[in-house]
């Protein structure tokens, strides 16, 4: 084994080639800076761009777009999202929904090219009604389904609340979505790679990508982010509370990343929209008080915020449930996973890594009446 070369976490190591993303330089969708599509472009848009590898049309956009409103979450789903348990963990509930919403797909045993294509495309439009319908289940509602004509974006606050939302939100919720939704070859997109090497389908790859997100060295981060910000409550205890966390060597969720080292210019870009938000719905103490942690950890750790820090703030304005966060998290993503299952089918190699082997030396095994 001594030939074989180890990199704990397989940090640094390039375990195969891509044309979705890339983070050298930026993050870059397909050769976009992803500033410029949350500048410019909607989800649709974006979601497509990974899908198909170039942006829409007009026409195919519109295409796009009836495709997604005519998929529909079965009945029986909906009725088993009744059954499970009112404390089930969200994370649970969205792996269990990728997992349901497979059989009744009538593509799910096709593993070609134009069926993983349309089964992609359903689960863009079905897992927003999976976590929608279960949290107004769990609040004792029921489920409201999607409004013909309103975005994505829109429709999953217009899910969650049975209220159109407003053009600031909607766009607020729009970005959100689009800096979630590709982001190379981080740990639930290699899951996925992974699932599929073996020509498992697109459902079991999305599912098992759930599985590795729901973790909170992953996903989960937003959700404690929110807890230190009204764990501190105020703008006037920020710079105690920081400093007294540091010296004590608290870890502070929301800031460093395993491959941006100088920033993530997905947070950079999404704090613009939490000022904006927090003007709006009366929230700029928060604000203020996030600036005050972020310039002191940015001084004393030399750790800029990640896309968790601000997105954090904003599904707070947009008065989200935390335990929405990471499962919005896979409504995002669920685009980049399904081009990155799509990519490695098409010249695929069964993903099998070597292991750096710990245990005893070779053994000569004993008989059972002759051990002590």
């Amino acid at each position: 084994m001594a030939d074989l070369v180890y990199s704990p976490g397989l940090e640094g190591v390039v375990a195969g080639e891509t044309a979705i993303s890339t983070i050298v330089g930026g993050l870059e969708y397909r050769g976009y800076a992803v500033e410029q599509l949350a500048e410019h472009a909607t989800f649709e848009e974006t979601a497509y761009l990974l899908l198909y590898g170039e942006l829409p049309s007009p026409k195919e956009l519109g295409e796009f777009r009836a495709r997604l409103e005519a998929a529909q979450v079965a009945e029986p789903i909906l009725q088993t999202l009744r059954a499970l348990p009112s404390d089930a963990s969200m994370m649970d509930v969205m792996r269990t929904g990728a997992s349901m919403l497979a059989h009744w797909d009538p593509d799910t045993a096709d593993n070609s090219r134009d069926a993983n294509l349309r089964k992609a495309e359903r689960l863009l439009a079905q897992l927003p009604v999976i976590l929608a319908a279960a949290q107004r289940l769990r609040e004792g509602k029921e489920p409201v389904l999607p409004q013909p004509g309103l975005s994505l974006a829109a429709n999953q606050l217009f899910m969650l609340t049975r209220v159109e939302p407003s053009p600031a939100w909607e766009r607020a919720m729009d970005i959100s979505l689009i800096l979630y939704a590709e982001h190379e070859y981080n740990a639930s997109t290699f899951t996925a790679r992974v699932i599929c090497s073996t020509l498992s389908d697109l459902h079991s790859a999305v599912t098992g990508a759930i599985g590795a997100l729901k973790g909170p060295l992953h996903g989960g981060a937003n959700e404690r982010v929110l807890e230190v910000l009204q764990k501190v409550g105020s703008s006037d205890r920020a710079e105690g509370w920081i400093r007294n966390a540091l010296a004590s060597k608290q870890r502070i969720m929301g800031f460093g990343h395993r491959v941006y080292k100088d920033g993530d210019p997905r947070a950079a870009y999404l704090k613009a929209w939490c000022a904006k938000l927090a003007a709006e719905t009366g929230h700029e103490d928060m604000e203020q008080m996030a600036d005050v942690i972020e310039g002191i950890v940015r001084e004393e750790k030399k750790l800029p915020p990640n896309l968790d820090w601000p997105s954090a703030r904003l599904y707070h304005y947009l008065n989200l449930p935390v335990e929405l966060y990471t499962p919005l998290f896979v409504v995002s993503r669920v685009a980049g996973w399904s081009a990155h299952v799509i990519e490695q089918l098409s010249n695929n190699r069964l993903i099998r890594p070597r292991a750096n082997y710990t245990g005893p030396v070779t053994r000569q095994f004993v008989p059972l009446a002759e051990r002590k």
